[in-house]
This record gives structure tokens, C-alpha cells and sequence, in this order.
């Protein structure tokens, strides 16, 4: 078998010549079995039809294979000369010949240096969109975070607001003196809490001595 590759053969026809001589071969070798066993059949019928016939079938199929191998030696032989003419005469595109789909090579032709420049201009090209992706996906982060921080100071806004309206209604509009007069409702509330408190550990002793 060959060990040219003839991609450009195989471009053209769909698969390898090396592949299409394979398959030549599987199948002729394929038929000449069957031969073989058709004649080794055959032989035994008509030995089995003579009278005191001393030859025996292991001595037929000794025989036949023998014959087998003779055959297929020779076959080999032929084989690999008929390949080599397919593969150079038939299977063969010449070197001058260019395929249809490849004419765009033709009128725009690329030297090797420049092929490796233009393959170098993709991946820095490449890099490039990787880095910008990678800085939109941060700005992206980024810009849900102020989302969440403005969410946060518009929740605060709306806080004073209602604080300003509760101070109004109390008689302060000045944020010092609102800001006092939290502290003050707050320290009542804590001292209510702590008596609360302090009434339910009561109540929890007195239970308790009952």
C-alpha cells in the first residue's frame, strides 16, 4: 500500500485512493476464497464418487490450501502493480490541475510569510475580543453593584423622608433638633422596654411561689 496521503485526491474524490485500493483488495481477496472452498467442494464430490479412492478430505483441504497460498502470493504480486498504475493514472491528480472550490487560491495568492502574519493578526485579534469580553463582563459586575448600592441610598432617601415628615408633625424641621428628638423617643422606648422587663420577671416570681 501506498503511504502518500493524496489529500488533494481525496478533496476531489470523497475518499483516499489508498482506501478505495483497500477495499479492491479485501473484495478480490474475499472472492478467491470463496473459489477455493467452491473447488475444494467440488473435489470432494467427485472423490467420494470413485470407487476405492484412497485420497482423504484432510489430504484435499492440506492440498487446497497449499493451492490457497500459491494463489494468493501471486495475487499480491499482481495486485501491487495494478495498484501502483490506479494510484499514478487513474486515482491521480496531476500537479497542474487545480479544483474549482481552490480558484480562490489562485487569485489571491499567499506566500507562507504571509499566511503566518495574517494567522498572527487572528490571534492577536483573538486576545483582543477575549480582553474586551473580559471588561465588559467586570463593567457588567460593576454596574449591577451601583444597581445595588443606589437601591440601598434610595431605600435611605425615602428614610429621611419619612423622618422629616414625622418630625414636621412634631414640630421639628431642623435635622439637629430631629435628630434629638430621636434620641430622646428612643431612650423612652428603651426605658419602657426595660420595665417591661422587669414587670415579667415579676410576674414570672410570683408564679413561681404560688
Amino acid at each position: 500500500m501506498s503511504v502518500n496521503p493524496m489529500a488533494y485526491e481525496a478533496q476531489f474524490f470523497g475518499f483516499t485512493p489508498q482506501t478505495c485500493m483497500l477495499r479492491v483488495y479485501i473484495a478480490f481477496q474475499d472472492y478467491l476464497f470463496e473459489m477455493m472452498l467452491v473447488v475444494e467442494t467440488v473435489i470432494m464430490k467427485k472423490v467420494n464418487g470413485l470407487p476405492d479412492c484412497k485420497i482423504r478430505p484432510l489430504q484435499i483441504r492440506k492440498s487446497t490450501e497449499k493451492f490457497l497460498l500459491f494463489m494468493k502470493d501471486h495475487f499480491d504480486k499482481l495486485f501491487s502493480k495494478m495498484e501502483e498504475m490506479l494510484l499514478q493514472l487513474v486515482l491521480n491528480i496531476p500537479n497542474n490541475v487545480l479544483l474549482p472550490e481552490d480558484e480562490v487560491h489562485k487569485q489571491y495568492p499567499y506566500s507562507t510569510e504571509e499566511f503566518q502574519a495574517l494567522q498572527e493578526e487572528i490571534r492577536q485579534l483573538q486576545q483582543q475580543y477575549r480582553a474586551e469580553a473580559s471588561a465588559g463582563q467586570a463593567l457588567q459586575a460593576e454596574l449591577e453593584e451601583q444597581k445595588a448600592v443606589q437601591a440601598e441610598l434610595e431605600k435611605i432617601l425615602q428614610w429621611f423622608g419619612g423622618l422629616e415628615n414625622i418630625c414636621r408633625e412634631h414640630g421639628t424641621s431642623n435635622f439637629k433638633e430631629s435628630f434629638a428628638f430621636l434620641t430622646h423617643n428612643s431612650k423612652k422606648l428603651q426605658n419602657m422596654l426595660e420595665d417591661i422587663e422587669e414587670k415579667n420577671k415579676r410576674i414570672k416570681k410570683h408564679d413561681q411561689l404560688l
